[in-house]
């Protein structure tokens, strides 16, 4: 009889090694490796590899018949637009978030909202029917077209999909589930590789929407590893905002529609709720004082209005502090730079503390010019016009650069009673009732604070 052989998986990072260790030397976790058997290697000749399968047919596109499918809608608007407009037919879906974040509470609701036109199967993994029904009258989600099951058996799962063809089979969670084939326990690697496996070919052969959840490393990335983002047509993750409790759905991976689209919900007594203008509530903390600039960043197709808060003072000890949160610090200190060449100002004797308002990240280079100016409104202690939003591009010469979309930015920003606008001289606008104030290079900001 043979020797079984077996190998050592990292569940964070796709490492393999053949001896069990402590640390996974590639990402640096603990504990994380897990013990794998090694399927033995199918050995074929060439007169069995020749009739082993059937040829594939091969046809042009242009042949292949197109039939559009309608996308399904859940009535829920953030959740519809942050998913590409609407489910689409055939697609598997990914919803992973941080334990507590409200993946399960959110499936409920759109689940809900989807069984009053469609047949969809709630497969729970994690909690026990009696567990999934006191969320449900919590949330006023009893539904009866909403059928349940508590099967957490993929080979089981698979096998009610094929013989009911549901519209939609949801999971929650995936790391749950486990397969009776895997030499290993459920939430393994080599487990989480086959039931996404399956369920990709049960979404693709059969014609069924599958949606699961999945739980995340505490770095933020999907359990798995990066295997399951590759397997899946899309990866929505459900991250918590702590100012306002906020929860933020956003698209990571989207073939049906846009990344880094945003949805913005509020847990309430009735579970997740919409909250559909977030620029409002951004707006309102909106400080105006010294050391604050306005700017906007697109997200997917909104775009956020957003502060920017800078203090800078004396330093007192020999290195200068950076303390930058919410924007790559080597920008704000390439931007402090520009400004002690061009404008005289010692930044550099300054310990510089920023930040983005809110939690938000911005990655854009059109908050150049709000950076520059929340950094000289600490330097000089002034504060900036109120309702202003500045826009724009700073070049390593000094010079300001127009950016791409500002006609969105400033039609969002009317909404809300901007009353003036700070943009590059050869920026092009469309006709807007906002006070446009133009600017060549950074020396003309010094008269904003000089006057």
């Amino acid at each position: 009889m043979s020797k079984v052989k077996t190998s050592y998986s990292c569940n964070s990072c796709s490492y393999k090694t053949i001896k069990w260790m402590g640390c996974c030397p590639e990402c640096q976790e603990w504990n994380s490796l897990v013990e794998e058997v090694i399927a033995p290697a199918m050995v074929i000749g060439k007169a069995a590899a020749v009739s082993a399968g059937k040829a594939a047919i091969m046809t042009p596109l242009r042949s292949t018949p197109d039939k559009p499918k309608e996308r399904m809608f859940s009535g829920i608007s953030e959740w519809d637009r942050v998913i590409g407009g609407g489910l689409m037919p055939n697609s598997f879906i990914i919803l992973t978030g941080d334990p507590g974040i409200g993946k399960s509470t959110l499936l409920l609701q759109i689940s809900n909202r989807l069984a009053q036109k469609y047949t969809v199967f709630y497969f729970s993994t994690e909690e026990s029917l009696q567990q999934v029904h006191q969320r449900a009258q919590r949330l006023g989600t009893i539904n009866e077209k909403l059928l349940f099951s508590d099967q957490a058996d993929l080979q089981t799962i698979v096998t009610t999909a094929q013989a009911a063809k549901p519209d939609i089979v949801i999971i929650d969670s995936i790391q749950n589930c486990y397969s009776n084939n895997a030499q290993s326990f459920p939430g393994s690697v080599g487990q989480l590789r086959e039931s996404a496996f399956h369920l990709m070919r049960l979404a693709k052969e059969e014609g069924i929407t599958v949606i699961v959840s999945g739980h995340i490393t505490k770095e933020g990335n999907i359990a798995g590893p990066k295997t399951l983002e590759h397997m899946v047509d899309a990866v929505f993750y459900l991250q918590g905002e702590e100012r306002w409790q906020t929860r933020v759905l956003r698209s990571v991976k989207n073939r049906f529609g846009t990344i880094n689209e945003l949805g913005f919900f509020q847990m309430g007594e009735q579970g997740l709720e919409q909250v559909p203008n977030i620029n409002e509530h951004l707006m309102s903390e909106a400080s105006y004082a010294p050391g604050s600039a306005l700017t906007s960043v697109l997200e997917g197709s909104r775009p956020l209005l957003l502060e920017l808060q800078a203090l800078t003072i004396e330093s007192k000890i020999g290195i200068p502090q950076r303390v930058v949160s919410g924007v790559d610090h080597k920008q704000v200190v390439l931007i402090a730079a520009i400004l002690e060449k061009y404008l005289q100002v010692r930044l550099s004797a300054h310990d510089i503390f920023f930040k983005i308002s809110g939690g938000f990240k911005v990655k854009e280079s059109a908050a150049d010019l709000g950076i520059a100016l929340a950094l000289l409104s600490s330097y000089f202690q002034q504060p900036l016009p109120e309702k202003t939003i500045v826009l724009g591009e700073i070049s390593l010469t000094g010079q300001i650069k127009p950016i791409n979309q500002i006609n969105t930015f400033i039609r969002e920003a009317e909404k809300f009673g901007v009353k003036q606008l700070l943009v590059a001289r050869s920026q092009k606008l469309e006709k807007t009732a906002c006070k446009v104030i133009s600017i060549t290079n950074v020396y003309e900001l010094l008269s904003l604070f000089t006057a």
